[in-house]
């Protein structure tokens, strides 16, 4: 997510780190250099001007707290003022509520009613869906696909126009849920007769909430749209969408956050599964390197048990070739390697792509070549030797360049458990946490 915007911000902090007096002339070079990455991601200049500002002048004139230093106390300044930019968080109450979800076309609004869906389920809410979009040919179609998938009921009416009663009508269907999610229909430009439907959707239903979804590629101009929906039925929370493919949301998350509309989620990928609470104090977090455990254990809690993995082993870096595929399989479930990776404290420390390179088919092949090991190889992959592995590759109907890229994603994924654990002095999450104020 954001890794341009993400690396700009860490090199400006590790370049203030690095100096041995932090005086005025090292706040103007840290002011530029923030200046210089968050208007690169899109961020609005008046907000750059005034948040570097605000930076500047606390930075200069407050006294650090006892027992933290003068580079410690600028560190954490940045940090709040980062935080303070994104806006605050918005609170997602797992109870009963009727969510109206409001957006152009193009949005991502239908896949991201499915995603909505299968976030409630997961907590274990009864939960039902409403599809009435009556512009968008095979919406319906889309969205009860996505339902099916998970399980969940979705009520619409194809070839039919009449959105308030399509709603009506859904709402009787679908008394039984405990959250009701309307999907609205879009349009390409926010056209009165849009503005319309939607307020009369809104008084129908009653929403709890009225959630906008707003694609992240759009940047600066996110503020536009969401003052327009604001202004016509309240907007309590927006979802942005398509966050790990855009250099541009930076634009997009502050533009939204300057108009008071609190960020409830953001889109990470394509499938139901790819949806995350948005966190301003973990989301600026994670881009400086100090990861969002809060985050990381909720995902955990949800996608794996106790069983699937050894945390202890994984942190300890001291894992086999059995133990390595059980972790995989159980990480598989929490989501991409990269996101579940991000959402570690790992300072400055930057993981090698290989390390993220393992797809659904090389984990098939891995698996094949690794049945056809014997335990003792299993427990000890350091005896595989050329011999080895060639009996391995003929008997898991692999190539022996199979076998050697399984040995070798091994030592990566050792490799980089020992570098997270603080192996090579480059990581203490503590003394990160220390100077940032976490806890």
């Amino acid at each position: 997510m954001l890794d341009g915007f993400g690396t700009g911000l860490k090199d400006a902090l590790k370049k203030l780190a690095g100096k041995t007096v932090i005086d005025r002339a090292a706040v103007d070079e840290l002011v530029r250099d923030l200046q210089r990455v968050l208007i690169q991601s899109d961020v609005n200049v008046k907000l750059v001007m005034e948040l570097t500002n605000t930076i500047k002048k606390r930075s200069l004139d407050e006294e650090p707290p006892k027992g933290r230093s003068a580079r410690e106390h600028v560190l954490k300044i940045v940090y709040e003022e980062l935080v303070h930019l994104m806006g605050d968080e918005v609170e997602v109450k797992l109870g009963p509520q009727t969510i109206l979800m409001a957006g152009l076309q193009g949005s991502g609004k239908t896949t991201t009613t499915g995603k909505l869906a299968r976030f409630f389920q997961r907590k274990g809410l009864r939960v039902g869906v409403i599809c009435a979009d009556v512009f968008r040919p095979g919406a319906f179609e889309q969205l009860s696909t996505l339902c099916r998938k998970v399980n969940v009921p979705c009520y619409g009416e194809t070839g039919v126009t009449d959105a308030v009663g399509i709603v009506t009508r859904g709402m009787k269907e679908l008394a039984g849920t405990e959250v009701l999610i309307i999907d609205t229909q879009g349009r390409h430009a926010l056209e009165e007769v849009l503005i319309e439907e939607i307020i009369a959707l809104n008084t129908l239903s009653r929403a709890t909430h009225r959630w906008l979804v707003i694609d992240a590629a759009l940047g600066q101009q996110a503020r536009e749209q969401a003052k327009r929906f604001h202004e016509a039925i309240g907007i309590d929370g927006v979802i942005i969408t398509k966050m790990d493919g855009t250099a541009k949301g930076g634009g997009a998350l502050s533009a939204v956050a300057e108009t008071g509309s609190g960020i409830v989620f953001v889109g990470t990928g394509e499938t139901v599964e790819n949806l995350e609470r948005f966190d301003p104090n973990g989301f600026i977090s994670r881009l400086l390197g100090m990861g969002d455990l809060k985050a990381l254990i909720e995902r955990a809690e949800e996608a794996i048990s106790p069983e699937d993995v050894d945390v202890n082993a994984m942190l300890k870096g001291k894992f086999t070739l059995r133990d390595m595929y059980k972790q995989l399989e159980a990480l598989k479930k929490m989501g991409p390697l990269k996101q579940v990776m991000n959402m570690l404290p790992l300072g400055n420390v930057s993981l090698p792509q290989d390390a993220f390179d393992v797809t659904t088919v090389k984990m098939d092949r891995f698996k094949y070549v690794m049945d056809s090991m014997t335990n003792e190889e299993l427990d000890n992959p350091g005896i595989i030797s050329g011999s080895r592995i060639q009996r391995i590759s003929v008997g898991s109907g692999t190539t022996p360049e199979d076998v050697r890229e399984l040995i070798k994603y091994y030592k990566t994924m050792q490799r980089t458990l020992k570098t997270m654990r603080g192996g090579q002095g480059k990581f203490n999450m503590q003394r990160m946490m220390k100077k940032f104020g976490g806890t």
